[in-house]
């Protein structure tokens, strides 16, 4: 075990952390050695902190049940038993980015699936297939910090998962204009049917701060380092409406693009499938070797048949055709916890150590 990277969890005992916990239940390159949660779980086993609150469809891990919980807030003390963490505390905006910064600067890389550093200037958000070239604004990041090792890197949110990608595999068309509706799943707000009884049967037409990270983060991915920040892209222009719909796991989108160059059906679907990024060709132990899925069947994508594809890291894509205002629509879905937050976070890891960022303190 011993060559693995020892990788701690902050805001162990949440949904999000659960997932991390299960996604990295025998990984090739990580063991999780531990975990740490607010002080009202500290010194308690992981199995004692999260009692009948373990929300994933596979058993607790058996490598994890005994690890006593840490107390997240006492940072020195966390990350000198760990070689990098990956975080989902569940705390403010600016409680978040402190923290974060505050184990960055002890050396200890941070790959966070929280929103707090998605705008900071020098903090890659990224999906390793779309831009692993943000990672290079890390080295302005750590001048800035003053660390040598430590540093924050994060994902994207969950809702874009199910259309970025597809846009990005489309880029040599020119899309210029897009429509998205997201109908998000109630993992997306860290519930189970058991926590929010009210979702069933029910459909709630908000979703707060979600619009304006849909239609904004893709643009960021899209972006360019320049002089050590992200400049964000300014096309597409994408207008997002977001909804929460009565499913435990899966994000669908209902997405109108206009081009400036109209392709055909074909070279849609072709662009789609042949899409593939750095991940795949270093085939990363969590890397979908297809990472979008075309299907021909009129009612698919479906969150039953479909949500799993790739493990959860795919995307699946049905129902492209022509429009009558627009050029073209589709319906595109992913898994929310697995690619939209763990898994991606776990994906990034995987790229960054790749890169040699990520290493053996």
């Amino acid at each position: 075990m011993s060559e693995k990277l020892r990788v701690g969890i902050l805001g162990a005992t949440g949904m999000v952390g659960q997932r991390f916990i299960s996604l990295l239940e025998n990984h090739p390159w990580f063991e999780v050695v531990t975990v740490a949660a607010s002080p009202r779980s500290a010194g308690k086993t992981y199995e004692e902190a999260v009692g009948g609150r373990w929300k994933m469809d596979t058993p607790m891990p058996e490598g994890v049940k005994n690890l006593v919980v840490m107390n997240v807030n006492e940072v020195e003390k966390v990350a000198a038993t760990v070689d990098f963490v990956f975080s989902a505390v569940d705390m403010s905006k600016e409680e978040i980015k402190k923290i974060e910064e505050e184990y960055a600067k002890t050396e200890t890389p941070v790959v966070s699936n929280n929103s707090a550093h998605r705008w900071t200037p020098d903090v890659p958000m990224v999906v390793p297939e779309i831009n692993p070239e943000h990672f290079d604004v890390i080295e302005s990041q750590k001048k800035r910090l003053g660390t040598t090792r430590g540093f924050i890197a994060v994902k994207p949110n969950c809702s874009i998962q199910s259309y970025a990608p597809v846009l990005t595999a489309w880029k040599e068309f020119e899309p210029y204009e897009v429509v998205a509706t997201t109908y998000q799943a109630i993992s997306g707000a860290g519930k189970t049917f058991k926590d929010w009884p009210e979702m069933v049967g029910n459909i709630i037409p908000y979703i707060g701060g979600e619009e304006e990270k849909s239609e904004k983060e893709p643009l960021r991915i899209w972006g360019k380092v320049e002089d050590g920040v992200i400049k964000p892209a300014t096309e597409p222009v994408i207008t997002c409406q977001c909804i929460r719909v009565p499913v435990l796991n899966g994000h669908t989108a209902a997405v109108f693009v206009k081009f400036r160059r109209n392709p055909t059906k074909e070279q849609l679907i072709k662009a789609l499938v042949e899409f593939k990024g750095l991940p795949q060709e270093l085939e990363l132990p969590s890397a979908p070797k297809q990472f979008i899925q075309y299907l021909e069947e009129d009612n698919r994508p479906q969150v039953t048949e479909d949500v799993n594809f790739e493990h959860g890291m795919g995307v699946s894509v049905g129902r492209l055709r022509e429009d009558t205002v627009y050029d073209w629509k589709f319906v595109g879905l992913s898994h929310n916890t697995v690619r939209g937050a763990a898994g991606g976070a776990v994906l990034c890891a995987e790229t960054l150590k790749a890169k040699g960022y990520i290493q053996a303190k």
